[in-house]
């Protein structure tokens, strides 16, 4: 059966504070401020006419609450539910009016234990596409993807196509010919989702989309002038994979964001998904630094939907190893 996800659309992430939040997302990145409140931040992207795209709570830990796709409609939000009831993984209905600026959804852990979250409506607001006067730090336009690390990606990659309705755009494969990481969409460009072998389930970043690389660029020239040069993590540079012109930065509770411009349309339906060898230098970075130790080994932890406690992390099933190339 085939579903009509849009794409992907939220995350929910808790933070220890706000203040901290604000300040680095805000000042630092441009995101838009929505609404706030003294437990909430909601956040947009210049482009987005949807109420936010990146929700922040106050928690004693830092954890992701749900990561959110928008669905078509009321028909297919009630489909995917009773596809998950099936699945016996024990989805659980938020009605409208339990959280606020969206409408009926589900939430429901997925075949790796990632929290999902699926809706179809959501209060609409300003976009601020045009307003230039607007236009400061990354200028970031909207959320692009989730990147997650799951400890089977074959496991992740078989739901997500053959039962969910995502197509592969780019996959990276180990000699042996097992399945290292893919990357999957349901918008036409290279991914909505993307899994990677690893301690899992977390939530390795979350990747917002930048009109050009000139914003990428400033982001860093604004991050180093307000004190935040040691967040950034890694680039910017080159990946092989997706084309994507990518920076990597860890916010004050070391969520980390992806800015992320330059990758390319999949919409035609004799798209082939492109096959990286895990040997090649050229897929991680096509050019630029060597990604650091902790891009490798630390990632978000996840919450539990049903009793708000973290998921476990567990060992993946293909040997951990971190690629070491001479650029």
């Amino acid at each position: 059966m085939r579903f009509n996800i849009v794409r992907c659309a939220r995350a929910v992430l808790r933070v220890t504070d706000l203040n901290a939040s604000r300040d680095f997302y805000e000042r630092a990145l441009g995101f838009i401020v929505t609404e706030a409140d003294s437990n909430h931040l909601y956040l947009r992207g210049l482009e987005e006419y949807h109420h936010h795209s990146l929700l922040l709570k106050k928690a004693e830990q830092p954890s992701v609450e749900a990561i959110s796709y928008k669905v078509y409609s009321e028909e297919d939000l009630e489909a995917l539910y009773h596809f998950f009831q099936q699945k016996q993984l024990n989805p659980k209905w938020i009605e409208t009016g339990q959280q606020h600026a969206i409408g009926r959804s589900f939430r429901v852990q997925d075949i790796s234990g990632l929290p999902l979250e699926f809706f179809v409506e959501m209060d609409t607001v300003e976009r601020l596409l045009q307003r230039y006067d607007l236009y400061r730090g990354a200028r970031v336009q909207r959320i692009d993807h989730f990147n997650c690390m799951v400890t089977d990606v074959q496991k992740a990659y078989d739901f997500y196509v053959k039962e969910l309705g995502f197509a592969c755009s780019e996959y990276t494969e180990t000699e042996d010919r097992q399945l290292w990481a893919a990357w999957l969409h349901r918008k036409p460009n290279v991914h909505d989702v993307a899994f990677m072998n690893g301690r899992g389930p977390r939530l390795h970043h979350i990747g917002f989309w930048l009109s050009d690389q000139l914003s990428l660029i400033h982001a860093c020239d604004v991050l180093a002038s307000l004190g935040y040069a040691s967040s950034i993590e890694r680039g910017p540079g080159r990946h092989g994979l997706s084309n994507a012109f990518f920076l990597y930065l860890r916010d004050p509770d070391g969520h980390r964001i992806e800015l992320y411009t330059g990758d390319y349309l999949t919409s035609d339906p004799d798209f082939q998904p492109i096959r990286w060898d895990i040997n090649d230098p050229r897929r991680q970075t096509f050019w630029g630094h060597q990604a650091p130790d902790s891009w490798f080994e630390e990632a978000s932890t996840v919450l539990n939907i049903h009793n708000d406690q973290v998921v476990e992390a567990t060992e993946p099933t293909l040997t951990k190893m971190k690629p070491t190339f001479i650029i």
